[in-house]
């Protein structure tokens, strides 16, 4: 069991201009609060479902183009679909599941359903449009379940353990996308029809999800009494605009956090993207290029519970940015000329890992403290979609940029510009005063 440290009195309100609050806050008795039992059945949902996708996105590659013969370029308008489809139904789905009832569990449980079937149906289609359909419906599925599961962690959990919750909820999830690589792996080389055992093995994997999401997450997860009395506290919009988009962009806190997402994620490169360049870069040999991603999901999953905890600490927002600055060093060593060997590599995707760890689930972490609880989903997706397509922009302008002036050039250009995106993100959401949640230990964001 997870466990959080809070302090049972209040500390003061956060001082003007973004400070540090609670320096002089007087001592109280410790309590140790566990982590709500929500948290960690989502954790253990997208456990078992990153299990299922990453079996089939491990395979996916040499399956099209070896199997199916499909060109280079019918492969590039696939991956395309797949990676940009999710980002267009975000908001879809965190609307949706922001109106009444259970809307949460039940939306999460379509986007879950949604990818379980379309496991199977690879195994029937064999053109281009076809299986283009069917992994936009699977990136559907995932779009439309990534802000009401997210917004369930943050109602369930308290805001003063907020990053912890969600750091959780990353490792054991980063935990599944390491072993899904390793399961398709042994069903490849003991199945005879080694494709068909893959997409058959994720769909059983994938329908347990979806089971152990109906069995043991509540339908209507209650925010606790600490988050409730927060989300009043940061009401700012009249009742009747509170869940448009509109409406929740014209609150500072949320505005500044997706403009800082956007402008960070405009010179993130795709995790593609970087272990090619640290491939070619630092001239490590072929056979290494697949272990690349396990190296940053194994930092990922060591750091993610570790930072979310620093992170209700010392200010999510701080964290978030120092993420990005681990990302900076990254970038750093890949301009380092070749020769570097397996250190130099083995730096990079400890870095590339914490960056993740800082960021992914710190964000949404933040979101939730500038959201009011009837329009968690759709703050969340708001933030979560600004940040999918920057970086979607990112990886165009990149790959433009690496054919034009070659891979330095690109790679420094991206370091230039996260640099610049850094201070300006510093410098907006230093000016964001946000208020000081109930028994925080720290600014909630």
């Amino acid at each position: 069991m997870y466990l959080a440290d809070r302090r049972a009195a209040s500390p003061p309100a956060a001082p003007p201009g973004g400070g540090r609050a609670g320096t002089d806050r007087p001592p109280g008795r410790r309590r140790v609060t566990a982590l709500p039992s929500t948290v960690l059945v989502l954790g253990a949902v997208s456990l078992i479902t990153d299990i299922s996708s990453e079996m089939v996105t491990a395979v996916l590659p040499l399956y099209l183009v070896a199997e199916l013969g499909l060109s280079p370029l019918g492969f590039g308008v696939l991956d395309g679909v797949y990676n940009g489809v999710g980002a267009l139904v975000r908001l879809v789905g965190g609307r949706l599941s922001d109106r009444g009832g259970g809307g949460h569990k039940a939306v999460a449980a379509v986007g879950y359903g949604l990818s379980a079937l379309c496991k199977p149906l690879l195994l029937l289609v064999h053109s281009l449009p076809l299986i283009g359909a069917v992994l936009a419906v699977d990136r559907t599925g995932k779009g439309l379940r990534t802000a009401p599961r997210d917004a369930m962690i943050s109602l369930a959990a308290e805001p003063a353990v907020r990053g912890r919750a969600f750091g959780v909820h990353r490792a054991m999830d980063t935990a599944g996308a390491l072993c899904g690589p390793l399961v398709a792996f042994v069903l490849l080389r003991a199945a005879a029809e080694g494709y068909d055992a893959v997409f058959l093995v994720s769909f059983c994997v994938a329908v347990l999800g979806v089971v152990v999401l109906l069995l043991f997450v509540p339908r209507r997860v209650a925010a606790s009494r600490g988050a409730a009395q927060w989300a009043v506290a940061a009401e700012q919009a009249p009742a009747g605009t509170r869940t448009p988009v509109r409406a929740l962009l014209g609150r500072p806190e949320v505005r500044r956090l997706t403009g800082c997402a956007v402008l960070l994620g405009l010179t993130t490169l795709s995790d593609s993207f970087l272990y090619l360049t640290l491939q070619r870069g630092l001239e490590l040999p072929t056979g290494w290029f697949p272990l690349l991603p396990l190296g940053t999901a194994a930092a990922f999953l060591l750091l993610a519970v570790p930072l979310g905890a620093v992170a209700d600490r010392i200010g999510r927002r701080r964290l978030f940015l120092a993420g990005h600055l681990a990302l900076l060093c990254a970038y750093g060593l890949l301009l380092v000329p070749p020769g570097g060997g397996a250190a130099l590599a083995g730096a990079v995707l400890v870095l590339h890992g914490a960056f993740y760890a800082a960021t992914d689930g710190v964000l949404a972490a933040a979101t939730a403290d500038a959201v009011p609880e009837d329009a968690r989903g759709s703050g969340l997706a708001v933030v979560q979609t600004g940040q999918t397509a920057a970086r979607f922009v990112c990886s165009l302008a990149f790959g433009a940029a690496w054919t034009a002036w070659g891979a330095r050039t690109a790679v420094l250009t991206a370091a230039l510009g996260l640099t610049l995106a850094a201070a300006v993100s510093a410098f907006l959401l230093r000016r964001a005063v946000p208020a000081q949640p109930p028994n925080s230990p720290s600014e909630p964001a």
